[in-house]
This record gives C-alpha cells, structure tokens and sequence, in this order.
C-alpha cells in the first residue's frame, strides 16, 4: 500500500471508483501488487515479488469482496538481478478472462517520464509521512492511490553517489522519485542532486512493503513498477524524517522503467498467444459473442519493404471505434502503439468482445491504424482501417 503524507484513508480506492485492474499478486505466503494489461489476460508485476514461487495467485477486488484470479504461468525477466534491483520484471498469465469491469492498462511507450506526475498505486502498508508506515490493521491489504513526480533515473543516482550506493542500476532502466513534505530539508533529490523540488502537495506519497509489482501511470498508461524504496545520507546528512527505512519524508523509490523494458513485455505477449494469427488467410474477421465474459478476436497487421537499419523499430498507433457496436457494452476498447521489434515483419492486436444473453442483432466496431513510423502506407493513404463483426447467438429476429 502507498505511504501518504496526511490522513492515509482519504487516498482508499474504492471498488468503482478507478484502477479497477491494479490487483493483488500473491506467492510463496508473501503479497505484492499488479497491474491487469490489455487483452485481459496477464498481469505485469515485479520480479522479486513472484521468486520462483510454486505458488501464486491473483486477487481482484469487486463491490462484493475480493475475487480469486486462477494463474496458468509466469515468466521472469531473464536478465532479473535482484541484488542491483535490475530487469526486476515479471509477467502472469490468468488461467481465464478478468472480469469486464476490470480496468485494462497499457504500456506508457516514450522516453519523456522525468518531470511528469504520475500516480502510484497499491496494496502497501498505510502510514503518514513524518512517522511512517503502520503495522497492517485486521482490515487486511486494502488499494490505495498517491500522486508523484518522476525527478531522476537511477544511474544518474548512482553517478551522483558513487560508492555511496552499494547497488548498481542498469543504464536508463529505473526511474526515482522522492517523498516531499514542501521542505528543503526532506527534499532528497534536492539536498544531494541539485533537483530542487519539494513536492506536489496534499497528494504527494511514497510506496511501503506490499505496493512492489505495483503501478505508477501516466494518462492511465503504466509507467513504472514498483521495485524498492531507500533512505539516503551522505557526510552527515540525512532527509529522511525518521531515519528508518518506513516510507516517511525524505526516502526515494524506485521504478522499472516500462518503456525501457517494452519490447520484452511486447514479444512476451505476443509468444504465449497461440491463437493470435500468423498469416492474412488465418485472420477471422468475425466472432460469435458468446454468453459471458470475453473472447478475442484479432487484427493482422504487416509490414512489406526494407529497414533503414537492422535493428530499427517501426511502429503505428491504432485505437478501436464504435461502428453499431459499442465500446464498453459489446467490446472492450484498445488505444495504444504497436511496435514491430527487430527481426519482426508482422503483430496481432488483439480485441476482446464482451459476451452476454441478450438477442441482438450482428454489430460492428473498426480498428483505425495511423501515424506509420519507420514506413508509410500506400501513396496519399493517411489512415488504414479495419472493420469486426460481432454474431450475435441469442435468438435475434429482425
């Protein structure tokens, strides 16, 4: 759960009230914190949360309780260095579907996170900045929301302490935030970088045991995951307001830079989906709805010419758009960038089409796909677009 500066139950997220899809990661008798992705189907957390468990599960929080998610598989960041914190990633795949009301992430994609504000998310201890975090209460792990700003990567940390940090993060791959107060003597970064900031006010918190794996968003887009918290001092001085490592004022975090990591999470996906198709002749243009939660259904999309380079990305936006159908009530809306990695001539986006009993007639929905990087679509073309039909199969008579 998020340590926050004053009363911390006025940042409760409440089922309804947002970040629907930040759940509960559980394993090996230990908790941490998740973020459901688009498709409805994985779940992105912290490497060091799962740890080879024999054991994990998701927990989903509803209007009526909390909600076991069955888990199929994981698989951890090869390169995961838990003793430098580094490629601290993991993904989960769910044995079936989230529920539909569970919110859907996707991935924050550009390199222009510092100075941003960002929302943290999670199951951590609960506290007050001056004091720190609180043991937790008989009420159980409860999700809780604080704001933020991105000040600092934690190599350029490590280049401003040297020696002084003992851990070594990997070049552009984690981002740091600091827990302000509005003073210049809990201001961390400030004390000891020169990145004079103190703060973002009332909403500012940090993270706490239990919020690792968790999200920090941009525009609802993930971008970062929770992986550890610190408290810094050097020559005899220290902002940290307790002097214990507790989530009070003058600590730091550290995040998993999403976008440094996109393309490990992107082909992730894209390999454990064995019903995405491969070839133009394989994609089925449309679906019957079914009875109850989702099923998917998929665009090709390809890319026919030559690099500039080898190791270039091309990419696309595409975003979803009602046709008869509507989003929210007959699919699930997607707008996001697809990448297409070295190596990689083609990629499935995937759609997930709600299903119910209600007799209906066949509708549709398109995918509209734009903005080519790295190549262009046919001369004068600035928009390619793509059309669904959803079957209905309860009985409708026109």
């Amino acid at each position: 759960m998020v340590t926050v500066t004053r009363d911390p139950d006025r940042y409760r997220v409440l089922p309804g009230e947002g970040h629907e899809g930040v759940v509960q990661v559980v394993a090996g008798g230990f908790y941490g914190s998740g973020t459901l992705l688009y498709g409805g189907r994985a779940v992105l957390t912290s490497a060091h949360v799962i740890d080879d468990s024999d054991s994990v599960s998701v927990r989903l929080d509803t209007s009526e309780g909390r909600l076991g998610l069955p888990v199929s598989r994981y698989a951890l960041h090869p390169d995961h260095d838990i003793d430098n914190a580094n490629h601290d990633l993991a993904l989960v795949w769910l044995a079936a579907p989230a529920p539909v009301f569970a919110q859907r992430s996707g991935l924050y994609r550009e390199y222009d996170e510092l100075g941003q504000e960002v929302t943290l998310v999670g199951y951590g201890l609960t506290g007050a900045g001056l004091d720190g975090h609180r043991p937790q209460n008989s009420e159980g792990p409860v999700k809780h929301a604080v704001g933020n700003r991105f000040d600092t990567t934690g190599d350029a940390l490590k280049a401003a302490f040297g020696s002084g940090i003992s851990w070594s993060p990997a070049r552009d791959s984690q981002l740091i935030i600091d827990f302000d107060d509005g003073s210049d003597a809990h201001d961390a970064l400030g004390m000891f970088m020169g990145i004079d900031d103190n703060g973002i006010g009332e909403a500012e918190g940090l993270i706490a045991p239990g919020d690792s794996g968790g999200p920090a968003f941009i525009d609802d887009k993930v971008a970062g995951v929770t992986t550890y918290a610190t408290s810094l001092s050097r020559n005899g001085q220290s902002p940290d307001a307790t002097d214990e490592l507790d989530g009070s004022f003058g600590e730091i975090a550290a995040f998993q830079r999403v976008s440094h990591y996109q393309q490990w999470i992107d082909q992730s996906l894209r390999m454990a989906d064995s019903n995405a198709p491969s070839r133009p002749e394989d994609v089925e243009t449309s679906i019957r709805e079914g009875d109850d939660g989702t099923q998917l259904i998929y665009f090709l999309l390809e890319f026919h010419g030559e690099r500039d380079t080898p190791d270039q990305w091309l990419s696309v936006d595409y975003a979803t758009r009602d046709g008869t159908a509507t989003a929210g009530e007959d699919y699930l809306a997607v707008a996001d960038t697809l990448i297409l990695y070295p190596g990689e001539t083609q990629a499935a986006i995937a759609v997930e089409v709600i299903g119910d009993n209600e007799p209906e007639p066949d509708e549709t929905f398109f995918l509209d796909v734009s903005n080519p990087i790295g190549g262009d679509f046919s001369a004068g073309v600035a928009k390619l677009t793509g059309i669904r039909t959803i079957v209905d199969d309860d009985g409708w008579i026109a």
